[in-house]
């Protein structure tokens, strides 16, 4: 006499389905994964270093087609490019545009002075941090105090070519300053001050 078939348990079945559902659902997570990955956008890339403060321009940028997922708001587009926008920070050459790097003028905490310093270091390009020193005069008119921080975080606009037997010793250098040191800087500069300026860090 033949003995009857066992039946599977029901959760045994259970068990089966909901692993099957695991790996069909983990499949296509991987799939939509590997397709996005593949999309790219067009988005905007600066093609010079650009200044805090600086109008930006359609000349100043490339549209570039990248990847970037789900960080593509993050990024400007073509289309996101308002005239009259401005770089809040500063944007090195070859960096995609990010959407918080761009405001309007009144977003703008900076400007630029132009000072003559006696220690220029060499190599500096638009776009590097710098610090900004100074020695006060002594009252005798014919020394300096000992040399301080008067801007911890400046940043090279432009550096003058050196023309002149009198530009050896001084070098007119335009710097992005924020607005709240302006003064500092200009009582600086008309009370006579040696003003040195050193790489970002160094003379910390």
């Amino acid at each position: 006499m033949m003995r009857p078939l066992a039946r599977r348990p029901f959760f045994g079945d259970l068990r089966f389905i909901i692993g099957l559902v695991l790996v069909v659902v983990s499949v296509v997570g991987v799939w939509l994964l590997v397709a996005s990955s593949r999309q790219t956008v067009p988005v905007l890339q600066a093609t010079r270093t650009v200044l805090p403060g600086e109008t930006i321009t359609s000349a100043d940028l490339q549209v570039i087609e990248v990847g970037l997922g789900a960080l593509t708001d993050a990024y400007l587009g073509p289309q996101d490019l308002d005239p009259g926008a401005v770089a809040t920070r500063t944007l090195p050459k070859g960096e995609l545009v990010p959407a918080s790097a761009i405001g309007d003028e009144a977003e703008v905490r900076t400007t630029t002075v132009v000072v003559s310093s006696t220690t220029i270091p060499a190599g500096l390009a638009p776009g590097a941090v710098v610090e900004l020193w100074h020695a006060p005069p002594v009252e005798d008119g014919r020394s300096f105090d000992k040399p301080r921080v008067l801007v911890g975080d400046a940043i090279i606009a432009h550096v003058a070519e050196a023309d002149g037997m009198l530009s050896q010793s001084r070098t007119d250098v335009e710097l992005v300053i924020d607005r709240a040191d302006v003064a500092d800087v200009l009582a600086a500069i008309t009370g006579g001050s040696a003003i040195s300026i050193v790489p970002g860090g160094a003379g910390s």
